[in-house]
């Protein structure tokens, strides 16, 4: 790898580890109110986070399945990490798999159309629950708000995302002018993970169990905080909440936190409880895949070291009675590629010497 690349694949490290230090909700809150929940509940959280986590390697593998699995599952904890605690959420996500999975030698163009496919999967995952969440407020088999704002825009916003990028998919022509383009690539990665939930595998339903397991952990919250959320409410305020980490604030600091609570009021919660589960919630979506993808960007670095060949010295020497500066440059052995014999080339004949001449030494 060369030292640009090093220095590159250090700094991420570098900057994941720093954000996750200055960006973590303040630990003498967290333990405030982990104190007053059941500690069966802070089990659960943690573990339905963990599950989370698990559920977007298996989807990350299913699109990236041309990768070795040990790489492939320490890029997809990278991904986690860097939404977790970068700007930009899943784009800046996106961006560090992308770099990554180049460095492991994946063409740009099919890590284009991959990333395409996947990114479209989990947020039409996202756009189809808003839309559901919505329903079920609207018909009243939830509980939580019932007028028309509050379930009807969840509902037209979910179904007309979906609507768009579908049309944009089949608006973008395979190929244009015979040469392809990113735009193309995007396209192909949309309708590729639309072949997917089409004719869905074990691994595509892991991007149901990334969000689905991810809310359960704002449910868990609120229920050691003594708080039952109805599901249609807990599933729109959620989504609501989440469209706060588009701004630019690492790791989401306050941002994340005020849109979730802000949501979960909106949609009829208690503010004390909302503040508090949202506290909890936070603080453990951002340690467990921010120290999980910590701990895998590291062994990944050395591995993509051990990948990368490095280059070879290059000799010098002498030539016979040159001078210090006419070095001549010696560089290594040069491989032989072994032949058919009858495709083997004959062997140079050797020059005959001729008679010298006057005044000319003899050929040696």
């Amino acid at each position: 790898m060369t030292r640009p690349r090093r220095f590159a694949t250090a700094a991420l490290l570098v900057v994941l580890a720093v954000t996750l230090l200055l960006t973590v909700p303040s630990l003498d809150e967290v333990f405030e109110r982990v104190g007053t929940m059941s500690p069966g509940w802070v089990v659960v959280a943690l573990g339905l986070e963990l599950a989370s986590c698990l559920a977007f390697v298996v989807v990350f593998r299913f699109f990236f399945d041309t990768v070795a699995p040990a790489i492939a599952r320490r890029v997809a904890w990278t991904e986690l990490a860097s939404g977790a605690l970068l700007p930009g959420g899943g784009v800046s996500s996106l961006a560090a798999g992308g770099w990554l999975m180049n460095l492991a030698g994946q063409p740009a163009r099919r890590i284009v159309r991959r990333s395409s496919a996947l990114f479209f999967l989990t947020s039409a995952v996202n756009v189809a629950a808003l839309a559901a969440g919505g329903a079920l407020l609207a018909t009243g088999l939830s509980g939580g708000p019932h007028d028309f704002l509050r379930t009807a825009i969840p509902i037209a916003v979910g179904l007309g995302a979906i609507a768009i990028a579908l049309a944009l998919a089949r608006f973008v022509p395979a190929r244009s002018g015979g040469r392809r383009g990113w735009a193309p690539e995007l396209a192909a990665g949309i309708r590729e993970a639309e072949r997917a939930a089409a004719r869905p595998s074990w691994r595509v339903t892991g991007a149901l169990g990334y969000l689905g397991f991810d809310m359960a952990v704002l449910w868990a919250s609120l229920r050691g905080l003594g708080y039952a959320p109805a599901i249609g409410a807990l599933v729109v305020a959620y989504l609501v909440g989440y469209l706060a980490n588009w701004l630019p604030i690492p790791g989401g600091l306050g941002v994340l936190d005020g849109g979730l609570a802000g949501a979960l009021v909106l949609y009829g919660m208690p503010p004390a409880a909302a503040a508090a589960a949202v506290l909890v919630y936070h603080a453990i979506a951002l340690w467990v895949p921010s120290l999980g993808g910590l701990i895998a960007y590291a062994h990944l670095r050395r591995k993509l070291l051990e990948r990368q060949p490095q280059d070879e010295p290059i000799a010098t020497r002498l030539a016979p009675g040159a001078t210090g500066q006419e070095r001549v440059r010696r560089p290594g052995p040069v491989p032989v590629l072994a032949l058919p014999a009858d495709q083997q080339c004959a062997p140079a004949p050797t020059p005959r010497a001729r008679p010298a001449r006057s005044g000319e030494p003899a050929l040696r």
